[in-house]
């Protein structure tokens, strides 16, 4: 009896060991391709900036204890009340300029939620304005077909939880915080907003201050698939020390007001903002059109997304001014896009001269300026080019050599601020390895 109860105890403890070793050496679970490969085709994206602080016309979170003060800042959702918002206007502008997803600063530093949350006082409900502002712009995005998502924040500097409250001195930080405690708030907040809003993607920032770890980063990730294994994550949850550099917990790279490099292997996302503050500032310069549909094109050539902000004016509207740019920049995607979404960067690196794209058996060359009668870029090799011409115009004269294509370009191109010139080519352009000039 002795001896069977022996071995059965050996045989459970050897079990337990067993599930131990496996649960400790299981593969995370990670974004499904297919969808990663979804958000990608996308390629243009707006990102809003908005909360309380645009009554101050300063830097959503960032200007807090800096531009004004603590206190101040803190109480501004008292007077916080955009009786102009619209999330229907909102989403227009987004799909009139041709975008094809939306996130929302649902939570900035600064720890405001513009959502009434069941976890936090520190929210919308609690200002004269009271609505659910998330949730309205998950309505308008599902209407309009526009994917929803969400930025969030890995800090908060308004939780008395999260050990640092100014980090503009952090010498004078009392705080001792809790991070366990912080950590399983932020828990409750993410499972709220997945589960009520069903975002597509959640972007977060805030990764670089001490008190949070790569291992944080992990255990948060690891809870949003456990609350839906499809919800995508930028790589600012780990310790990442370079936004551009796949070291980091999350799905994909994220260079901010720079446009990344051309990358094959990594999906990537810029963000960059249309005006210069990424919350509304008040006669803020405005990128040109040319800017704006420049930086699309190069960060498409460059096999990334642009996620484009905008930052609402204190009523709640976006500018007049800024709508018109977007606009401006849908109508030359109405005649473009095809070289756009759906698209992959390459097979030639982005050029100050072009930048270029591909699709199927065609390459996209995105001509920006005119500096000659040719434009001269390397041979593809083991293609032949079928046919060559303007996307949505004339024929195009193109002669190649052992150094590469000669294509003729007109006096005057037929887009000054980006003209598409397409080549069919023989084979699956795809497949074509990077070219180097």
């Amino acid at each position: 009896m002795k001896t069977k109860t022996g071995l059965l105890i050996a045989l459970v403890l050897s079990t337990c060991v067993a599930m131990a070793q496996q649960a400790t050496t299981a593969v995370p679970v990670k974004t499904p391709k297919a969808v990663m490969d979804q958000f990608m085709d996308k390629r243009f994206g707006m990102f809003i900036h908005f909360g309380p602080v645009t009554q101050r016309g300063t830097e959503i979170g960032w200007s807090r204890n800096d531009q004004v003060p603590e206190e101040e800042y803190d109480n501004l959702y008292h007077e916080f009340n955009p009786t102009l918002f619209n999330a229907d206007e909102w989403v227009k502008a987004a799909k009139d300029a041709g975008m094809k997803y939306l996130t929302i600063t649902a939570k900035h530093h600064d720890g405001f939620l513009l959502w009434p949350s069941a976890f936090s006082d520190y929210n919308v409900s609690k200002s004269p304005f009271k609505r659910d502002i998330v949730g309205e712009l998950a309505k308008a995005c599902k209407k309009e077909g526009i994917t929803f998502c969400i930025y969030c924040t890995v800090l908060d500097w308004h939780d008395k939880d999260y050990p640092i409250d100014n980090p503009h001195h952090p010498e004078i930080n009392a705080r001792k915080g809790d991070m366990a405690a912080f950590k399983t708030r932020m828990k409750n907040e993410l499972k709220e907003v997945i589960t009520k809003y069903h975002p597509f993607m959640l972007w977060f920032d805030g990764y670089w201050e001490t008190p949070w770890t790569t291992a944080d980063g992990q255990e948060i990730y690891n809870y949003i698939k456990s609350v839906d294994v499809n919800v995508i994550t930028n790589n600012r949850l780990g310790k990442v020390t370079d936004k551009l550099s796949g070291d980091a917990v999350g799905d994909f790279l994220t260079p901010e007001q720079t446009i990344g490099k051309l990358n094959m292997a990594e999906p990537w996302e810029s963000c960059i903002t249309i005006c210069n503050q990424w919350a509304w500032k008040p006669n803020d310069q405005m990128k040109s059109l040319k800017q704006c549909i420049q930086t699309l094109v190069t960060t498409a050539s460059g096999n990334g997304n642009l996620l484009f902000n905008v930052g609402p004016a204190m009523d709640g509207h976006i500018e007049a001014r800024q709508v018109a740019r977007l606009k401006e920049m849908g109508s030359w995607l109405k005649q473009n896009g095809e070289a756009i979404y759906g698209t992959k960067g390459g097979p030639y690196l982005p050029t100050a001269e072009y930048g270029a794209t591909r699709k199927g058996n065609k390459v996209y060359i995105n001509v920006f300026e005119r500096k000659d009668s040719t434009l001269n870029i390397p041979l593809i090799p083991n293609a032949q080019v079928l046919k060559s011409y303007f996307l949505n115009g004339n024929t195009v004269a193109i002669k190649s050599d052992s150094k590469g294509y000669k294509i003729e370009l007109p006096a005057t191109l037929p887009d000054e601020n980006c003209s598409v010139i397409v080549l069919e080519l023989d084979v699956d352009a795809t497949e074509i390895p990077v070219i180097k000039s």
